[in-house]
């Protein structure tokens, strides 16, 4: 078995691949890097030249941005059943990607206090606020999954994803979010996802 390596910080996106990662249930190594310091090293730019986290290192494949690590992951440990089959993933591919693109997008640009004016939303892929946030609570809205009637890797990241939000008062609770994310939340391998980053930084503060 090719070696995995996971190059993260606690406080950073590399939760949802700590998460991606103990539901693989697969042995990896962790890389723990530090903003401003080892992130931007150059032993680091030759792994991910925009020298933010994640990254993984599998055999001497290297795939960063997290919807794709969860993807690959999910393709390169098929036993883990996180991928739905390839004629069935219409919407784990949908929903995976709408939210590393639409979602994303609109968040940072609310964060950045960036409106879209009217007239020009159609030029914006999120198009705006409203729009995309009613978009992913409709396709969540009544599933225990978002993609098909199993849990798969487009669950870690979507569910990732709203959880951050809702957890720092990004967005509003809503009853089609809460009814998603309880029980995902109550996963083994979620929880001992969320312990480990917890030590990691209670023990760097």
């Amino acid at each position: 078995m090719s070696q995995l390596t996971f190059y993260t910080n606690p406080q950073s996106r590399g939760q949802i691949i700590r998460w991606m990662l103990e539901e693989l249930g697969a042995p990896y190594e962790t890389v723990l890097l530090d903003y401003g310091g080892t992130m931007k090293a150059p032993e680091y730019l030759a792994i991910n030249p925009m020298g933010k986290v994640p990254a993984i290192r599998h055999g001497d494949r290297v795939v960063t941005e997290c919807a794709a690590i969860c993807a690959y992951l999910a393709d390169a440990f098929p036993e883990a059943g996180l991928a739905p089959a390839p004629a069935d993933r219409h919407d784990y591919y949908r929903w995976l990607f709408f939210t590393a693109g639409p979602i994303e997008a609109v968040f940072t640009a609310k964060a950045m206090g960036w409106e879209v004016p009217a007239e020009r939303q159609a030029m914006a892929g999120f198009g705006n606020f409203d729009l995309a946030l009613n978009t992913i609570a409709g396709a969540v809205a009544g599933k225990a999954f978002i993609a098909g009637d199993r849990f798969s890797a487009a669950d870690i990241y979507v569910a990732s994803q709203l959880d951050f939000m809702l957890t720092f008062k990004l967005v509003e609770p809503r009853a089609e979010f809460d009814a998603y994310l309880g029980p995902l939340r109550g996963r083994p391998a979620f929880r001992r996802a969320k312990e480990i980053d917890a030590a990691l930084i209670a023990g760097a503060g």
